[in-house]
Order: C-alpha cells, then structure tokens, then sequence
C-alpha cells in the first residue's frame, strides 16, 4: 500500500540499529539515526517554542548543511510547512516571498542583512550554527510527531514564471510520500546502499527526492555542501548512488580521474533537472562502463518518469512514466510532438494563493500542463523537446528570462532587452541578453 504520510514512511523504514550512519560530512560530521531521532525533537520543540503551529510556515534561506535536512523533518514531525529559498535569493526576492507566503518563523544567514517583515527569525550558518541550534540544545529530545493528513501540506516551494512573478507550489504529505516509495522501489535501493549527495537542498530534487529516498531505505548517505569533481570523485568507493544534474556528468567527464576503475564501487549514476545530451550519455557509458539514468520531474510534480533500472536506458528520453503516474502528450505541433500533461499522487494541489493559475494550469480531468513538449514512441519513452513556456534551464536550475529582463531595463542608458537560451557544453544552455541601448550611449558590459 502507498504511504499517504512522510512519518509513517520514515518510522517503517527506519534501521533498528540506532548506530547506523544516517549522514556523514566527510573529515567533519557523523550522524546516525539515533543522532537524527534526538536532533529533530529538539528541532521540533524549537519550533514550537518559536510559535510555530499545525500548519504555519517555516521559510529557511541558508547554506547547505546537514541542518538543512535536520530542520525539513523537523517540520515534518511539528506539522509546519517548510518553505525553502535559493541562498542567492536577493532581499528583495526574500521580502516578495516572506510577504506572499507569510511564515511564523524565518532561519536565515546571520551575516545577511535584516528583512523587515513581521516573523520570528533564528539563524544558522554554514556550519548550522547560530540562534536556531542555541534554541534547540536547550529543548528535550523527546517530540511527540503530529499525525497530519495525507492531502495536508509539507512543503511550499517557489517556482518563478513568465511575468517575473514567482509562485509557490504546494506540495503535500500524500505527494512526497508516494513519490519516494515509488522512487526508492524502481531504483532498487537496498540495505548496502549509500548516496553521494553534492546537490543544492533549497529544491525538490537535492531537498526531497536525494534526502526521502535514503530515509525510506533507512541506509545513509555521504554529505558534500557543493557539487566539486575532486572531491565527488574520492567518495566513490564509499557509495554506491549518485543523483545530479547533467553539468556534474559534463565536469566530472572533464576530469582524468573519472575512469571505471574509479567507479567500480558506484551502483546507479541518476541524472535529471534538465536534458541530458546523447553524447553525454555515450560519452560516460564509453569511460565508465556506467549507463546514466535519466529521470524527469518537476517543482509541482516530483518525478514523473525514469529510465528502468534493469532495461534500455535510451539515450536522449527520460523513460516511461512511473507506476500509478500518467503521461500524455495533446495539442501536437507536429507528428507525435505536442504538450505534456501528467497526473498522479505525486503532483501538486495548486498554487499558493493564486487560484487563477490553479485553475488555468489544470484540465478539468485533473492533468497538469507542465508547460514541455514532448513526445512518446512506440515503446513508451518519453522524450522532450523544449518548454512552452518561456524558461532556460542551466546547469540544472530554472531561469526566467522576464526577471533578467527587468534588472536590465533597469540599466542607465538600455531601451529594452530580450533574454534567450543558446546550447552550452557544460550548462545545457547558457543565458544571452540582447540589450538595445538609448541613441548616443555606449553601455558598458560588465556594467550589464
């Protein structure tokens, strides 16, 4: 049966070993499930003696550290909806999101400036330091878990759009949690399995998708707080799974180490987030011996489809749908290419106060239009074609041209500007603006 919860699957799948590693920075940090089970509550108690109830929001702008994922089940176990931010969010994108979502409590950098809005605020550096973990060591360990519904939120994560104005997703407990069993089953986690994790924790795919499915294989996983080829490359021999986006492939096949000795121990190389090119793939496949599994998901949806496990990995497709997710393509531009549109218990509810777009953004089937083009050959595999919507993906992350547009119409001396994608070895695609400029102005580039 499904999980419905993120508790119940974690208390399923948890080691009855409490000395079992859960997470471990390497030369820094050892963290076990018992570690795990006492910080939470502590965690949890922090926010609850920080005013934070049933529901209310907990919006988190911080480095990566294991305190990122400390802080995300403990509002789990609290109930609170955990709102992450990019780190290199200006304050004024914190100040829209901290007005639109409203939380009761924001953890932040302490070395970044106050933002004036009516919250409690704790925070925490790099190292997880600060006013939060002061808070924590003085609570008891012992929390008693919230017992939320399936249909109720965990998680609200912001997704920017085509008018620069960006939404929040809100994604549920039924939605996490399914994807994760589902996730954790198809990729054949088991009981040896460790997880290389260098991704970014402020989306779905470093925060949820990574972290869920080690704690619904109740094994561990080894903690890099950025993605760099040296030091990916010499935890090899101690994991057995690696997720990234398709530029971690492109730096790590730059790099001379990178040969299949190298990987004897690695199990599953997963990669999504954006496209990844054939010939990175092939390229791999021929240094390695490793076929990369290309998966595709989104913010409102988790993952959708995936390359099988034990079958073709077909090089430029992101597989077949996964078990209870459907996939069709309408619309069609051309023979067999045309929007994609999903449905399951992994895709969201909606938008965040923005009932306009929940409505427009969903048929009344309950299909989500997911803004890609695509197509679905004879044998199931899903391939994309580009966006319907105006978004370039680099290096894995969204960027939306309108909200590059605006700061540079902002430039003394530019009319206007268009933001285009152009192809790019490494990112996928690369960020190019076209700035027209006033009548005997000579703007400067790396003023723009």
């Amino acid at each position: 049966m499904r999980p419905a919860i993120l508790t119940s699957l974690f208390a399923e799948r948890r080691p009855s070993d409490p000395d079992r590693v859960f997470l471990e920075v390497p030369g820094r940090l050892r963290l076990t499930y018992g570690d795990l089970a006492d910080q939470t509550g502590r965690l949890a108690h922090a926010l609850r003696t920080s005013g934070v109830g049933v529901g209310d929001r907990v919006a988190v702008q911080i480095e990566k550290s294991p305190l990122t994922v400390l802080l995300y089940l403990a509002c789990i176990r609290a109930g609170a909806v955990l709102v992450p931010m990019n780190p290199a969010y200006t304050d004024n994108e914190v100040a829209y999101l901290l007005g639109d979502a409203e939380p009761r409590l924001f953890v932040r950098d302490p070395d970044r400036t106050a933002v004036g809005a009516p919250m409690t605020t704790l925070t925490a550096d790099a190292s997880g330091a600060g006013s939060l973990a002061d808070a924590a060591a003085v609570e008891s360990a012992e929390f008693e878990d919230v017992n939320p519904g399936p249909d109720d939120l965990a998680a609200i994560v912001y997704t920017s759009g085509t008018t620069g104005r960006p939404k929040g997703a809100m994604l549920s407990q039924r939605n996490l949690a399914s994807n994760a069993a589902t996730l954790h089953r198809i990729w054949g986690f088991g009981p040896d399995d460790v997880l290389l994790h260098a991704l970014p924790v402020f989306h779905v795919h470093g925060l949820f998708m990574a972290t869920n499915c080690v704690l619904a294989n109740g094994t561990g996983m080894v903690f890099l707080p950025r993605f760099e080829p040296d030091s990916v490359l010499a935890q090899f021999d101690r994991c057995t799974v690696m997720m990234g986006v398709p530029t971690y492939y492109t730096r790590l096949l730059a790099h001379p180490g990178l040969t299949e000795r190298a990987c004897r121990t690695m199990r599953l190389f997963i990669s999504g987030s954006a496209p990844l090119l054939a010939t990175t793939h092939d390229e791999f496949r021929a240094r390695t011996g490793h076929a990369i599994l290309e998966r595709y998901g989104m913010t409102e949806t988790g993952m959708l489809t995936s390359n099988p496990l034990d079958g073709e990995r077909r090089p430029g497709t992101v597989g077949r749908p996964l078990p209870d997710v459907e996939v069709r393509v309408v619309s069609p531009r051309t023979e067999g290419i045309g929007d994609i549109e999903v449905r399951g218990p992994n895709v969201f509810s909606g938008y965040w106060r923005r009932p306009d777009l929940s409505a427009s953004e969903f048929r009344a089937d309950g299909f989500f239009r997911t803004g890609d083009v695509g197509g679905i050959d004879e044998d199931g595999y899903l391939s994309i074609v580009g966006r319907s919507k105006d978004v370039v993906i680099s290096g894995g992350l969204n960027v939306y041209p309108k909200e590059i547009e605006d700061v540079l119409d902002q430039v003394p001396g530019v009319v206007e500007s268009a933001v285009v994608g152009i192809p790019d070895p490494d990112l996928g695609e690369a960020v190019v603006a076209v700035v027209v400029a006033e009548p005997s102005v000579t703007l400067d580039e790396d003023e723009l």
